[in-house]
């Protein structure tokens, strides 16, 4: 008997474990909608700058990005251009990559009415200042958004871009931790003189000789953050003010930003040489 009732508990702990690990079988491929042409080329500078081909693979990587993400409205109803420029936030800085086709941390994106309050992510009242955040224990696998800060960061106003900036951190998280060390997507001789620039800059920026926001010093998971939306905002700009930076996140991202034919160059020259640990 106590070996049947072994063999029992084993055959449900197996169930169980299949359960939990077995392969989901993915959404059907949701197809392209003629609309978001439309919507991309009036509000993703990025998608506009991209050539035909470029245009036809970036859609389809929203395709794919839909099949695995669901986008829910938080008290307000989700409009094409919102699911678009979600979209959008997650494949710009992933583009560069042409293997992937996912982020591992995220099946859904919340996205809120407006700035939300951190701890109970309430609209209303004082004390709402969260315009985006990678989702952490009941929360995991979601992404949070402000729909005015996810709008507002198209508009090429500014630097600032609050969907780039979560999937950056999403990114940042791929090696198992967010700690603003891409070692997931840099190679090895490129990590001094990433954590070297994240040094230099910081101090630049506490001294006010840079128009790199502030939020960057609060660590270095949030200073790649903020200098990626920055990178992928306002790459002309950002690539004559921190040519060395710009090299490092083109390096980083796989992206010809500035496109001079090169890939961790400015007007063609290489600014930062990998360095052995």
């Amino acid at each position: 008997m106590p070996y049947l009732t072994l063999a029992i508990v084993l055959l449900v702990f197996g169930i169980v474990l299949y359960l939990i690990f077995r392969r989901r079988p993915e959404k059907p491929l949701p197809p392209i909608d003629d609309e978001w042409r439309t919507l991309l080329q009036k509000n993703v500078v990025y998608y506009r700058n991209l050539n035909a081909a470029e245009q036809q693979h970036f859609k389809e990587r929203m395709q794919l990005f839909f099949q695995q993400v669901t986008v829910t409205g938080i008290e307000t109803e989700i409009t094409i251009l919102d699911k678009v420029l979600i979209a959008a936030s997650g494949i710009i800085p992933t583009f560069g990559f042409p293997h992937w086709n996912q982020y591992p941390h995220l099946n859904e994106v919340l996205l809120y009415k407006d700035h939300f309050r951190f701890g109970d992510f309430a609209t209303e009242g004082e004390d709402r200042r969260v315009a985006g955040m990678v989702g952490g224990g009941f929360l995991n696998g979601k992404l949070l958004l402000s729909r005015p800060s996810l709008h507002q960061g198209f508009l090429q106003n500014g630097t600032g871009n609050t969907g780039i900036h979560e999937f950056v951190h999403l990114l940042d998280k791929a090696d198992g931790e967010t700690n603003g060390v891409p070692a997931y997507y840099l190679e090895n001789g490129y990590i001094i003189p990433w954590m070297e620039m994240i040094r230099k800059e910081a101090a630049a920026i506490e001294r006010g000789r840079s128009d790199i926001d502030s939020y960057a010093l609060t660590n270095k998971a949030e200073f790649f953050a903020v200098t990626a939306e920055y990178f992928f905002n306002k790459p002309a700009v950002f690539a004559e003010k921190y040519p060395e930076l710009f090299a490092l996140l083109e390096t980083v991202f796989k992206q010809d930003m500035d496109e001079d034919g090169g890939i961790g160059t400015v007007d063609g020259e290489q600014v930062i040489k990998p360095q052995k640990g």
